[in-house]
């Protein structure tokens, strides 16, 4: 029989070190195949947040090892967020060490043995302090590498982006081949070698609102041609060019108002699969994949539709899609050895794995999951796909985790606290799948309403537009919609209703609890408090965002202010929790350090905890475990529940006076 006890106070064993502790990001695996073999990336957040590089073999799958030695962490800092850190071919690895952004070459294709005795071991290909490499290609023919590189050498206001060509045997820094737009991504070569294809766009442009899918001829000597628009332009987005096995080049596309397929062939480009579904994500990082190809006219493609994410094939011949039965509720970075695909995804009962699916007998096979959990179902939560009404006569989507734990429920006629998360980018999606973040909440008695809200991927372009100079407002209040929905519903105490978030997610945070009266407290994660301060600040990538998401600066500085929580304390009246990095440099602990700063000032409780060892987002189990202990301190004493065991206190100033 349930205990009856107040929400916030049951006892879970779902507890912050064991969030702390886990790899539960489905988007932590980045895959790549080299013939047989899958090669896939995997965080260790009890190894300092490392990065590894693990593989297995088609007809082994058992077989899982390690790639890279212990101490490489497979990483770039390529606008910040990374991602493409890794290429493999014919057996030659080539990646990105973390610590000192070069280039090294791993020879993969011999034994561990013979690696770990010192032959074919990593080295060097790149030695110049200042210069970082994502999404690299192997061309292998020419013995050279086509990558991404991102210039920090000249002392100007903003590094310089190209497309360079590396020597496979050693290089200072490697020679440009394409420049003169502000952004490069995604270079391809032709199944024969003599095509290249590649992405680029401009400021003020992120790669969403608009891009160029370009095509050249490789030369014998490596030297490209005169380039051509295959498609894109500012207002269409193009997302993973990529090259079928008989040399047809493929892409995805919105300019159909969805991230659709289509391929480019005899000058012309054709749909492969027309409908209200995205084949595309956002390109905050490199090396995204979400098709590949099974044959010449057979792909493995992943598509989302409000938030949920399947398996399907696309005949491309015939047009006929057929969805793939899978437990599956996120499926990301699609590769695909002969008849099989590889995939990362999760579920809301199953934590993140790589994923074997054989195409022709059809069995599921999970190869790595890097964390396993012994929990009774009776401690999770599963998300109900929400909709609910919005400012001018729209509708806004989320998923709801009520409060659950077998072992308790609620004092009669009471409601649990909402904690409603806001997601980061603000041009990123919550997926329904299981992240323990949440479920360290919902086991406790509270229930969490993950929004995505107007300005969210995964909902066609019009959707996504929706935030167009009107960050800071239709988020809010889409987030504070859900809330009260929930509320007028009895599923929430509107007397306890708590905002989070991360990042933009943070900002959004700020601005709910800064120009709405809805949440009683929150906790912002890195958050935006001076939309000006950020513009002036932040990194190359995003520098011209807020173009878009406000208006251009300085024209629209009466807007940016506006917009700005820091400009406005006055009208914030609620408790707040801090979190920062010290080493961020997408949004810069002057950031929080002023509004905790102004709150202070004001007389109004707040906590602010900073890990000088942390960049923009948490990467070390330590800091996730403190974090979320300190947030949950930080809600007992704000709303006046015990905590049923004991954690690190959390400095609060002025004193709240509860216990």
């Amino acid at each position: 029989m349930p205990q009856i006890a107040p929400y916030g106070s049951w006892q879970s064993p779902i507890s912050a070190a064991l969030v702390g502790a886990g790899n539960f990001r489905v988007s932590n695996f980045q895959l790549k195949v080299d013939g047989a073999a899958v090669y896939w990336t995997d965080a260790r957040p009890q190894e300092r947040g490392r990065i590894a590089l693990m593989r297995c073999r088609a007809d082994d799958l058992a077989a899982v090892e390690e790639v890279t030695p212990p101490d490489v962490n497979v990483r770039t800092a390529v606008h910040e967020y990374g991602g493409g850190a890794f290429a493999v071919k014919d057996g030659v690895l080539v990646y990105v060490h973390f610590g000192d952004q070069r280039l090294y070459r791993l020879d993969v294709g011999q034994s561990r043995k013979a690696r770990e005795d010192g032959e074919g071991g990593p080295r060097p290909l790149t030695q110049r302090e200042g210069m970082r490499y994502a999404d690299m290609e192997l061309d292998l023919g020419r013995e050279r590498i086509i990558s991404v590189r991102e210039d920090h050498t000249g002392g100007g206001h903003e590094p310089v982006n190209t497309l360079v060509n590396v020597s496979l045997d050693g290089d200072d820094a490697g020679t440009v081949l394409v420049e003169g737009a502000d952004f490069y991504a995604a270079p391809r070569l032709s199944p024969d070698g003599h095509w290249l294809a590649y992405l680029a766009w401009r400021h003020p442009n992120m790669p969403w609102d608009g891009c160029e899918l370009w095509l050249v001829e490789v030369e014998a000597d490596g030297s490209l041609g005169q380039p051509t628009l295959v498609a894109g332009g500012p207002t269409e987005a193009i997302f993973q060019p990529a090259w079928s096995p008989a040399g047809v080049l493929h892409f995805v596309s919105d300019r159909s108002g969805w991230w659709n397929l289509y391929r480019w062939r005899n000058g012309q480009t054709e749909a492969l699969c027309p409908m209200e579904a995205e084949f595309g994500l956002p390109h905050w990082g490199f090396g995204g994949s979400t098709y590949a190809f099974l044959a010449e006219d057979r792909l493995a493609c992943a598509y989302g539709q409000r938030g949920v994410w399947r398996l399907a094939t696309l005949d491309t011949a015939s047009g006929e899609f057929t969805p793939v039965p899978t437990p599956y509720t996120e499926v990301v970075s699609v590769r695909a050895s002969g008849g099989t695909a590889f995939f990362a995804a999760g579920s809301p009962t199953e934590t993140p794995a790589v994923v074997a699916w054989d195409s022709v007998t059809g069995a599921l096979t999970p190869v790595y999951r890097p964390v396993t959990l012994d929990l009774d179902p009776g401690y999770l939560s599963i998300p109900e796909v929400v909709e609910f009404p919005t400012e001018g006569g729209l509708t806004a989507y989320g998923f709801f985790y009520p409060p659950t734990n077998h072992d308790y429920v609620g004092p009669p006629d009471t409601a649990p606290p909402l904690m409603v998360l806001s997601h980061g980018g603000p041009t990123g999606q919550t997926t329904a799948k299981l992240d323990l973040n949440t479920q360290f909440w919902t086991s406790r008695g509270f229930g969490v309403l993950d929004v995505n809200y107007g300005g969210s991927t995964g909902f066609g372009r019009a959707y996504r537009e929706r935030l167009n100079e009107q960050w800071g407002v239709v988020d809010v209040d889409d987030c504070c919609n859900g809330a009260l929905t929930l509320a007028r519903q009895g599923r929430a105490d509107p007397d306890r209703l708590i905002i989070r978030g991360g990042s933009a997610g943070g900002y959004t945070t700020l601005c709910a609890l800064t120009f709405r009266d809805v949440f009683k407290a929150g906790a912002s994660y890195y958050g935006i408090g001076d939309q000006e301060l950020l513009d002036a600040t932040t990194h190359k990538f995003e520098s011209r965002y807020n173009h878009s998401m406000i208006g251009p600066y300085p024209a629209r500085r009466d807007v940016y202010q506006a917009r700005s929580p820091l400009r406005h304390v006055g009208r914030l009246a609620c408790p707040v929790i801090f979190f920062q990095g010290g080493l961020d440099k997408i949004v810069t602990p002057d950031q929080a350090e002023a509004m905790v700063a102004a709150l202070r000032d004001k007389g109004i409780p707040v906590a602010y905890i900073l890990f000088e060892d942390e960049g923009h987002g948490f990467r070390r189990a330590e800091n996730v475990q403190r974090a979320l202990e300190a947030e949950l301190y930080f809600y007992a004493r704000i709303f006046d529940f015990a905590l049923p065991e004991a954690v690190e206190p959390v400095t609060i100033t002025p004193s709240t006076g509860h216990r």
